[in-house]
């Protein structure tokens, strides 16, 4: 029985530095939550919209300005 082993490296756009890890090794929860959660926008845009919506309908609602 063989495994295999899958290494899932991080993907880093040029055009913004401060999504790549420092060369200390230092973690950045923050940026990493943020970059997954643009990027599941970008594969998943009518999902997104859905829970945008949602979201937005329960804050509307439980802020009622009326």
């Amino acid at each position: 029985m063989t495994t295999s082993s899958t290494t899932y490296e991080r993907q880093s756009s040029s055009n913004n530095p401060q999504t790549t890890r420092t060369t200390t090794g230092e973690l950045q929860p923050v940026d990493d939550v943020l970059e997954y959660v643009k990027t599941y926008a970008i594969h998943n845009p009518g999902t997104t919209a859905a829970w945008c919506f949602g979201i937005g309908f329960i804050v509307g609602w439980k802020l009622k300005p009326w």
